[in-house]
């Protein structure tokens, strides 16, 4: 493709993941190929089931096999989900190389950092890898200063006011 760009939607505000989709649906009645692939939320994630009404054209991976958001689990049990997340982020880097997507989304790949699942480093090397997409959206709460220079656009969602 002629040009790509990676767009961060980051904060401790929520509608981050629905930011990045609502951008990737914008993209999808022209025909592009979507992949969705959520980090830490569990393999039964319903937020955006709607979606699978979509496919081919959009599709959504989860590599958890627990039930539940990664942070809810024991000790044991993320240790054992974290050989399932890092399976995730393998497929991940591979989507981009082989150029099968148009739009990309990593749902949570920040948090990943964050949790230490993962190394800024490991992320910075994703980000340069010279994939044949379009557009690539990464969302989590924080955004670590050493990956900001290989983001085109970063998005920080604020949260004012939540009274439920």
């Amino acid at each position: 493709m002629d040009t790509r760009l990676i767009q961060a939607f980051y904060g401790l505000g929520k509608g981050k993941t629905s930011a990045a989709v609502g951008q990737a649906l914008r993209e999808a009645g022209d025909g592009q190929r979507i992949t969705i692939i959520q980090f830490l939320k569990g393999k039964v994630a319903d937020e955006f089931q709607v979606l699978t009404r979509l496919e081919p054209d959009i599709q959504i991976f989860r590599f958890d096999q627990s039930e539940v958001n990664y942070c809810d689990l024991s000790l044991q049990e993320k240790e054992e989900e974290k050989q399932n997340i890092l399976n995730g982020f393998h497929f991940a880097k591979k989507v981009i190389e082989t150029g099968e997507s148009d739009i990309i989304i990593l749902d949570e790949l920040l948090g990943l950092v964050d949790l230490g699942i993962i190394s800024i480093e490991d992320v910075c090397e994703l980000l340069q890898i010279p994939g044949d997409y379009k557009k690539l959206f990464i969302t989590g709460s924080t955004l670590a200063e050493p990956l900001i220079p290989y983001i085109d656009v970063i998005c920080e969602i604020t949260l004012r006011k939540d009274n439920t």
